[in-house]
Formats: structure tokens, sequence, C-alpha cells
């Protein structure tokens, strides 16, 4: 067995209370990600997790990096007949979480998933660069494959066909916009007395806030 009850820190970096606290967590999460980002010690700060209930029954969580978010929801992008995206397709509710350990915070969101306009996934696809375009064409993404050699062989192809050409998006790939249901914000603190506040959306679209034992 590998012990690992010794491995513990204390948090003490801030703390949320319910002082001047924004009506919506869209504003507080704008806040919180400029803040990190700010900090300058964060490789990824749009990285963030990515829950779905696979058909198979069991939930199933992955990294992904999160591309836009306005006060509708957080949006990121994916093949739609990876596994995930057809996880989503069967069952859309989702949850998607930050763990900024620098800082000592984390967020959960809880919220329903539907597919962005075809016009915005074509605009974040055009502005990507020539071989991520080219990668969302070459992989079957979640599929089993003979090789890295098949992936190799086959950009090497695409290259070839679409040099000094437009690249197309494939109609298979382009985003998801998370529209959340329930944000909670998590603050380390000391002697694990951790402070969480939870926004939770009303019938009237308003949010309600509450704090919740650590």
């Amino acid at each position: 067995m590998e012990d690992l009850s010794n491995y513990r820190r204390s948090y003490e970096k801030g703390e949320l209370t319910e002082q001047n606290l924004p009506e919506d967590p869209i504003s507080l999460f704008k806040k919180w990600f400029h803040e990190v980002e700010d900090f300058g010690a964060v490789a990824e700060v749009n990285a963030m997790t990515v829950s779905t209930i696979g058909k198979d029954g069991f939930p199933k969580a992955r990294v992904v990096l999160l591309k836009q978010f306005t006060y509708e929801g957080f949006i990121f992008y994916t093949n739609y007949n990876s596994e995930k995206g057809k996880a989503i397709e069967a069952n859309p509710n989702v949850c998607l979480s930050f763990f900024w350990h620098e800082l000592e915070r984390q967020v959960i969101i809880k919220g329903v998933a539907e597919k962005v306009s075809e016009n915005i996934s074509d605009g974040y696809f055009e502005s990507r660069p020539e071989g991520s375009r080219l990668g969302a064409i070459v992989s079957p993404q979640s599929e089993v494959i003979p090789s890295r050699d098949y992936l190799e062989n086959k950009l090497h192809d695409l290259e070839n066909e679409y040099k000094g050409k437009e690249i197309p998006r494939p109609k298979n790939w382009g985003g998801f916009i998370v529209k959340p249901v329930e944000v909670e914000f998590w603050q380390g603190r000391p002697n694990r007395l951790h402070d969480r506040i939870r926004y939770k959306l009303q019938e009237d679209f308003s949010w309600l806030t509450d704090r919740l034992a650590p």
C-alpha cells in the first residue's frame, strides 16, 4: 500500500465572503479568471475538466480548454463524434471544473450543453493554426486506430491536398456551450474550513447564493 496520509498543506492565500458578491456567477468567474491570469504562474488558466455520463452509465472526466465565456455560458470545441460528443448528445447534463492551485481556488459548474451555431464554430476554426485545423480532419477522435503512423501518414497526405488552399471545417467538429444552472466557488482556508459559495439559477433566471459547509 502506498500511504499518502502525510500529504497535506495549509491553505492560506485568500478568502471568499458574502461581502461584495456580484449578483451573478459569471461576473465572479471573470474576476477570478483574470486574477489567476495576472498571477502569472499558471501555464493554462483556461484548462478545465469536463465530466459527462457515457452511454455505459459511467461518468468520465477529461481536461479540455475553455475558449470563450459569456453571460450565457462556457464554450469549448471538440469532435462531435468523439466519446464526449456522443455522451453529451445522449445526456447534455455536464460538469465543468477549474482548479487553480496557485491561488488555492476551485470552480465547479453544473450546466446543460448544446451545440453553438455553425458560424461561431466556423469563426473559431478559421482562427486556429493550420496544423490544428488539419488535425481536426485527420483524427477520428476516440476511435481505435492501427498506429501512430496512421495519423502521421494521413496528416502528410492532407498537407499536400490542402497546400495553398482553404481548409474547411469538418461538419462533425465544432463548439458546445455549457449553460450553467449551478456554480460553486471554493477558496482554500486554514484548518480545512474552506469557503464555499454556491450560485443556483432560479425560475426567474436570477441567482440565489448560499454558503456551504466545507
